[in-house]
């Protein structure tokens, strides 16, 4: 009998052991096979092309390189001129990028905690009642599922940040760039002389975007986006509409005085040469009369 409980004990104490060496392995395995979320995949590769994700989490060369990287590609090579402007969105993308660190820094941490809790309550557990690979890897499973709702939100806010930062200090400057206040009126004053047609033919695209110093493509693009905000507020727009409509006329007003006094003053020097021409006619037969008389 003590014999038979001698066997029984040390084949529990086998099963034990097997099912922790199991309990391990199967935790190693759902961590290695399961397929990496797709989203997270995306957000991962969006936020090392920004720069902001990368093995150096301190924010090193790599980081300040990529971020130069992304500052150059969005604003297209800006001159020395937006040096001070680049340092500030490469300071704030820093800023960024050390958060996000700290923060994925305290989700791994909070991961790892959390699972060794469970793991530990499963081993207390483990003592009185069995328990199979597959349970312990259904928990894992579901932590992990729970925490990477976690990261994925964590990472979704830090791309929204990004683009937050490039929109502010890249795409507004580069829009500024590409039309300068010079441009904006030449555009604006064609507009609005041709308000009731505003779709400028091919001719009249290239010879603006020859004036403009920009392309054909943003005059289309210029002239769409004018036309759709205009529709939305036209209440607004009538003032500068107003505004380009007393130009034009100013400066028709002043062509037309121009060729005016242009016409009339033909006409004076005209008229003071014959009258000139006369007198010196009459003139000079009153000095032929006397002469003869």
């Amino acid at each position: 009998m003590d014999g038979s409980s001698e066997v029984w004990r040390r084949e529990e104490r086998v099963g034990r052991e097997e099912r922790q060496n199991g309990r391990v392995l199967s935790i190693r395995g759902a961590q290695e096979e399961e397929p990496p979320d797709p989203q997270l995949l995306r957000l991962d590769n969006m936020l090392l092309a920004e720069g902001v994700a990368g093995p150096e989490k301190g924010g090193g060369s790599a980081s300040a390189a990529a971020a130069a990287a992304a500052a150059a590609a969005v604003s297209g090579g800006a001159a020395t001129d937006n040096s001070a402007e680049h340092s500030d969105y490469r300071a704030k993308l820093t800023q960024i990028r050390q958060i996000y660190h700290t923060e994925l820094e305290k989700y791994e941490q909070a991961c790892n905690e959390f699972t060794t809790h469970v793991m530990n309550l499963l081993r207390e557990q483990s003592r009185t009642r069995p328990i199979s690979p597959k349970e312990i890897e259904r928990m894992v499973n579901i932590i992990h599922r729970k925490f990477n709702s976690i990261q994925m939100q964590l990472k979704q806010s830090t791309c929204e940040a990004v683009m937050i930062l490039r929109s502010r200090f890249l795409d507004a400057r580069r829009k500024r760039r590409n039309f300068s206040k010079q441009a904006t009126e030449i555009l604006n004053e064609y507009f609005y002389s041709h308000l009731s047609n505003p779709y400028p033919s091919e001719e009249a695209k290239e010879e603006l975007a020859k004036k403009c110093s920009i392309t054909v493509a943003q005059v289309s693009n210029w002239f769409g986006n004018k036309r759709i905000r205009y529709k939305k507020n036209i209440g607004k727009f009538q003032e500068e509409a107003n505004l380009y409509a007393a130009k034009t006329a100013e400066l028709w007003n002043r062509a037309y005085s121009e060729d005016t006094l242009k016409r009339h003053g033909q006409q004076f020097h005209q008229n003071r040469n014959e009258d000139g021409h006369s007198s010196h006619h009459a003139y000079a037969s009153s000095l032929e009369k006397l002469a003869n008389s």
